[in-house]
């Protein structure tokens, strides 16, 4: 019994030991065979030849999976690449012509006549379309009495200002006159037919040069210079940047300004007029400039032609002539000191300009000789005595020069704006 009970206790035990893991090198547990009963038949499998090499029959693609041979390749699906590129490159050339091209052409017809700004198309009304119209072509040229560079200079034309040309004459010179009436000659050489740069309606922007003068360039930045341009010229630009302009010059060219000194207009626009203190700045950038009869550059000034191109630039157009200016403005006429029965300087208010008879005129004679522009209390711009540049000139009450005074003309306010 005691024998009996000992096997059973070690087969009880026996079921929780740890099965031994077969050690490496030592003997591997023989491999056992598994025989399938049922063996599996595949359609594609029925046959094979006796040495085992061919599995199954050869299908016919169309007839089995309705395949052709060359959807049955590589090549194809290729080539249904390149197509679809081909397709999306087509579209894209397609939308792109028709945004650009298309659309630009078509659209303002569709919406002609509403009042979308987009398609309303600009009015263009060519102010110097006739043909007897010319451009100046140079940075001022003389306008003088005959064909001859020796007679009377009446006044001078500046750079883009439109002309009308009246007539041929001897010795390069032609008959001109300019847009406030005065006739004269000057070089034909100077002048060019092309009038696009004046014409306001196909430009953005309308310049009008304030500085004493201003240099045109190649470039925007670090170009060569084309042109320098005086106070008062007038320019029309199309593009604008920081600081330059792009402006349209006579006979089709362009060039680059830059913007200070120069005021922005829309094409049609005037000057807006300010006060005396901005004319009087005006006036005093041509300080100890060389004096020229007529001149108004400052190449080359007098005092007439400064008064000239400083009203302009500061809103008021007045004659180009010292007789018509002296007809500008409002007449001031001061009332003489009770006792002395001088005139007194403090009348007399910066931007006044006023008309002087000749130092050697008989008293009484109101015949105009000269001219100048009150700068200051007690100061005048007016010609040098030597009649070679155009200064600054002090004078007071009871000077001599106060008894040549013809007729003082107010063109501005002094009140400040």
């Amino acid at each position: 019994m005691k024998k009996r009970e000992k096997i059973e206790k070690t087969s009880i035990f026996k079921v929780f030991e740890p099965k031994k893991k077969p050690q490496v090198g030592g003997e591997l547990p023989e491999k056992t065979i598994r025989y399938i009963e049922r063996p599996v038949n595949l359609p594609f499998l029925t046959t094979t030849d006796e040495n085992g090499e061919q599995y199954g029959s050869a299908e016919d693609m169309q007839d089995k999976w309705n395949l052709s041979e060359k959807n049955a390749t590589l090549t194809v699906v290729r080539k249904r690449k390149f197509l679809s590129l081909a397709i999306a490159v087509a579209a894209f050339i397609t939308l792109i012509v028709g945004v650009f091209y298309i659309l630009p052409r078509v659209l303002p017809d569709i919406f002609r006549g509403t009042n979308i700004e987009l398609f309303v198309e600009p009015i263009i009304n060519l102010e110097y379309a006739d043909e007897s119209y010319r451009v100046v072509n140079e940075s001022a040229v003389a306008l003088m009495t005959e064909p001859d560079p020796a007679s009377i200079r009446i006044a001078e034309v500046l750079f883009n200002e439109p002309v009308t040309y009246v007539s041929g004459a001897k010795d390069g010179y032609c008959k001109i006159k300019t847009t406030d009436g005065l006739t004269g000659f000057v070089k034909e050489s100077s002048l060019i037919a092309d009038t696009a740069s004046v014409e306001p309606d196909v430009h953005q922007y309308k310049l009008i040069v304030s500085d004493s003068s201003k240099n045109i360039m190649t470039h925007a930045s670090n170009g060569t210079l084309i042109k320098k341009v005086m106070m008062n010229t007038v320019l029309y630009a199309d593009i604008k940047r920081e600081g330059v302009y792009q402006v349209a010059l006579p006979g089709g060219d362009s060039g680059w300004i830059g913007s200070s000194g120069v005021i922005e207009l829309s094409p049609r626009a005037v000057n807006e007029v300010v006060s005396s203190r901005y004319f009087v700045s005006s006036v005093l950038t041509f300080v100890n400039s060389k004096y020229i009869e007529n001149g108004m550059s400052i190449d080359g000034a007098s005092v007439n032609g400064v008064v000239y191109v400083s009203a302009e630039v500061n809103g008021i157009k007045i004659p180009r002539t010292m007789e018509e200016q002296a007809k500008a403005g409002t007449e001031i006429i001061p009332e003489p000191d009770a006792v002395t029965g001088k005139i007194t300087v403090e009348q007399i208010l910066p931007g006044d300009i006023i008309f002087l008879s000749s130092p050697k005129a008989n008293s009484g004679d109101k015949e105009i000789y000269e001219m100048a522009v009150c700068t200051d209390t007690g100061t005048l711009f007016m010609i040098s005595p030597s009649r070679t540049t155009v200064r600054l000139r002090n004078f007071s009450s009871g000077d001599a020069i106060c008894d040549r005074i013809v007729t003082i003309r107010r063109l501005f306010s002094s009140k400040v704006m």
